[in-house]
């Protein structure tokens, strides 16, 4: 039986990085060293690191003006990095919160100044996104969630301001072009569109750093991390490894304008049989809101959800179920996720409300 990975994430990885991760484990590039084995300052990873920075810097369009770097601990780690080192303890940053990752970035943020929360969509369980809103014009920066894996809602427009941007593209990253030089940092975590778990890629406009007067301990410091080329300590090299082959898969398929158009297709796919069977599915975000990447709905009647569920499982469809403290019915359409997965879910939906509508 095929299966079909609709994970959150850690999430389905194109079948081409797949096997060349997989021969690197054995011998990297006839090397006679498995990819774990090697030094992380040896000449071998510095050609990953390059390739990789490259391949973002290609992709995003972006100059000289920004620095890409691969670190460790996630995006959650980043939580804390971004306002350790853009927000002085005297000043303020204004935060969107659209959900569980909004809501856990701002907490950490007021660890380290004061926070404003400009935008709060919890009056609607986090079902859409607030487009008109005030934004502080001596906030230190804005920082928004551009994707909203848990809630299925995402950012298609960006707010329009004067005071630098900051956005977690953890779950949209690579998945359409756009704007990426009006940011003035973007950090994401890897395992959703960019590769494996265990490396974070921080996308840094320099002229914002440099501007806190606290001291920063040395291993969350980016002026540090740039000055050492994401060499500060040892990276971890497996992850920016499959980082790098995904990177090079997307240039390789197209780039962005083709991850867009295929991604535009999954979810047009999946939203208009979502929206002709609401006899039996209920969706829950603004139609002009909905995630291309995370789909979420409910069934009509919550008795028949643990049917539905099983019968996915039965079925081949791999990591269907809500979020732990949402429930309901989740599918990830990451850029890696072929439209035939897709459209064996549409039939799989169309069958079962057959059965139960």
């Amino acid at each position: 039986m095929k299966l079909h990975n609709f994970n959150s994430g850690p999430s389905i990885l194109p079948q081409p990085v797949l096997e060349a991760a997989s021969r690197a484990i054995l011998d990297f590039n006839g090397t006679g060293l498995s990819i774990l084995e090697i030094g992380h300052r040896t000449a071998w990873f510095q050609e990953i690191l390059n390739e990789a920075i490259s391949s973002v810097k290609t992709l995003m369009q972006l100059g000289d003006d920004h620095e890409v770097l691969f670190l460790h601990g996630g995006a959650t780690t980043q939580f804390m990095q971004v306002p350790m080192n853009l927000l002085d303890e005297n000043a303020m940053a204004a935060y969107c919160d659209n959900g569980i990752w909004g809501n856990k970035a701002h907490k950490e943020a007021a660890l380290f100044g004061k926070v404003q929360v400009v935008s709060d969509t919890s009056d609607r369980k986090h079902s859409y996104i607030q487009k008109d809103f005030a934004i502080p014009s001596d906030a230190s920066y804005l920082h928004i969630t551009t994707n909203n894996t848990v809630e299925g809602t995402q950012w298609h427009q960006f707010p329009q301001t004067a005071v630098p941007l900051v956005a977690d593209m953890s779950s949209d990253i690579f998945c359409r072009p756009m704007d990426f030089n009006k940011f003035a940092l973007i950090y994401a975590g890897a395992q959703k569109n960019m590769g494996a778990a265990g490396v974070n890629m921080t996308v840094i406009r320099k002229d914002v750093l440099g501007k806190v007067s606290r001291k920063i301990p040395a291993i969350m410091d980016y002026s540090k991390h740039i000055a050492a080329g994401s060499l500060m300590n040892t990276p971890p090299v497996f992850a920016v490894y499959v980082s790098m082959l995904t990177l090079r898969w997307i240039l390789n398929e197209g780039g962005l304008p083709e991850m867009e158009k295929r991604n535009r297709a999954k979810a047009d796919l999946f939203y208009n049989t979502l929206d002709s069977l609401q006899e039996v599915y209920q969706p829950v975000v603004a139609k002009e809101d909905r995630s291309w990447m995370n789909a979420i709905f409910f069934l009509q009647k919550p008795s028949l959800e643990e049917s539905f569920l099983n019968l996915c499982k039965q079925e081949g469809m791999i990591g269907v179920k809500g979020y732990r403290t949402v429930g309901g019915v989740r599918i990830s359409m990451y850029n890696a996720l072929p439209l035939e997965s897709v459209q064996t879910f549409c039939d799989l939906m169309r069958h079962f409300a057959s059965k139960n509508g």
